[in-house]
């Protein structure tokens, strides 16, 4: 009882923290969608969120969202399992987290150097005679630099289910004759089938947010529902229809946590 009593207590203040930063915002936003941009309650929000423009930009947000999450798979998943076979993994996977560390509009103004007119790449590009080209304020120039952030959201997940998976499974594949590719394929991507689902997870719920690299990096060429929102709260000054925008995002959120979610197999 006395035990029981003390769990209680200690799980009082991160109700709290849920309560009033999780709970209460949600709860927010929700009451002011129900509002028009005149202050009169209103389904209006919500009638306009299913109309062409805002449609079009959902299916916008979830295709860029795509690439950047399958892009940053391809890359993060053989170098999470290279990362496994070194000697120093430890410290190799420090250095890959460590530009997470650094502040996301610092690294988007570096990228603007680089991508500029007489910046690094481009640089580069003249030298092996190519010549100059429009990097900047493209769409390759905003998935590149999402994926270079997400990347080491995505291997931290996936290295540590490679990691923990027991060699003596390789060895018994390997006994059995299969291949590198069916070993592959029928032990290791299964085994670390929620790695790469929480990897997923941590990344294509932020790209389909996304919007200060709209503005940097794409010029505004990239339009998602996080750069919708932006622009109703503080463009438009319409709170409730940028509160629209949000609850359907989270709404999509909670969808794609649900489908992704690792689901226990019975006995």
């Amino acid at each position: 009882m006395k035990s029981k009593l003390s769990r209680n207590l200690y799980a009082i203040p991160y109700a709290l923290w849920i309560l009033i930063f999780v709970v209460a915002p949600i709860v927010l936003v929700l009451y002011y969608s129900f509002f028009d941009i005149e202050g009169n309650l209103s389904l209006t929000n919500y009638i306009n969120f299913f109309t062409p423009v805002y449609l079009k930009m959902t299916l916008s947000s979830f295709w860029y969202a795509f690439l950047i999450t399958a892009f940053t798979l391809l890359i993060s998943y053989p170098t999470a399992f290279l990362l496994t076979k070194t000697k120093n993994k430890q410290l190799w996977l420090l250095l890959i987290i460590v530009p997470s560390w650094i502040n996301l509009l610092l690294k988007a103004y570096a990228f603007l150097g680089i991508f500029g007119t007489y910046g690094t790449a481009n640089s580069l590009l003249e030298v092996l005679g190519i010549g100059s080209k429009q990097i900047l304020f493209t769409d390759f120039s905003f998935i590149f630099v999402s994926v270079y952030i997400f990347i080491p959201f995505m291997i931290l997940p996936i290295f540590n289910a490679l990691d923990e998976m027991s060699p003596t499974l390789l060895d018994a594949a390997n006994d059995l004759g299969a291949s590198a590719w069916t070993t592959f394929r029928r032990v290791i991507f299964p085994l670390t089938l929620d790695g790469v689902r929480s990897g997923c997870q941590v990344v294509f719920i932020p790209a389909l947010s996304l919007f200060m690299l709209t503005r940097l990096i794409s010029g505004n060429r990239v339009i998602t529902l996080g750069t919708a929102i932006e622009q109703q709260f503080l463009v438009t000054q319409d709170w409730g229809m940028g509160s629209t925008i949000a609850v359907f995002l989270i709404i999509i959120m909670f969808v794609f946590v649900a489908l992704t979610g690792s689901r226990k197999r019975g006995m």
